[in-house]
């Protein structure tokens, strides 16, 4: 079994903006796979199915982002998952919207949720599917970053989502049937 986690807020108010991409990119595999959100455990949405004929358990934490790492550490060490077949899908400031990037292990980036992610797990060394929203520029840019990813995303990017959020499921359901090399190499260098 394969863990496969979206991050973002719960709650309704949230749901469009750019921090709950994972959440959007786990809605479109829960239909791939034939799955739902069905139960409520580990303070997260949890649901089981099959992709490229591998069990999956998916996972949209409830805690808010900063508390994402409790939802996933129970998870895993519940069924038992090792920290390399887990998968977080995460916003990326330092991606530009339309970039997407598998990553296999690595540092928070300053991404809270990764952050309590490392810390529950006792590990680095889980895969990232990275899904690029940019980031806002010019003078204090790095004081408006959490308006901006707790804003939506405006009309021309919405119509780059489905089609980005489409190239995510692909990559995820690489992953679990190719693993990490072959999928970073057939999807990271497409922009």
């Amino acid at each position: 079994m394969k863990l496969i986690c979206g991050l973002g807020n719960p709650g309704r108010e949230y749901e469009k903006h750019r921090h709950n991409i994972g959440f959007m990119v786990v809605d479109a595999l829960l239909s791939r796979a034939r799955a739902q959100l069905n139960q409520e455990k580990f303070a997260a949405k949890v649901g089981q199915g099959t992709l490229a004929g591998e069990r999956i358990l998916f996972l949209e934490p409830q805690t808010f982002m900063n508390l994402s790492g409790r939802s996933v550490g129970e998870a895993a060490r519940f069924y038992k998952i090792p920290v390399e077949d887990v998968l977080v899908v995460h916003d990326e400031l330092d991606l530009p919207l339309g970039r997407l990037q598998l990553k296999a292990g690595g540092g928070s980036g300053g991404h809270n949720g990764l952050k309590s992610i490392v810390s529950s797990l006792g590990a680095e060394n889980f895969i990232r599917l990275r899904f690029g929203i940019g980031k806002p520029e010019g003078p204090n840019a790095r004081e408006r970053v959490s308006g901006y990813v707790l804003s939506g995303f405006d009309d021309a990017e919405r119509r780059q989502l489905e089609e980005l959020i489409g190239r995510s499921v692909d990559m995820a359901e690489s992953w679990v049937r190719d693993g990490v090399a072959t999928t970073m190499n057939r999807f990271n260098r497409k922009a």
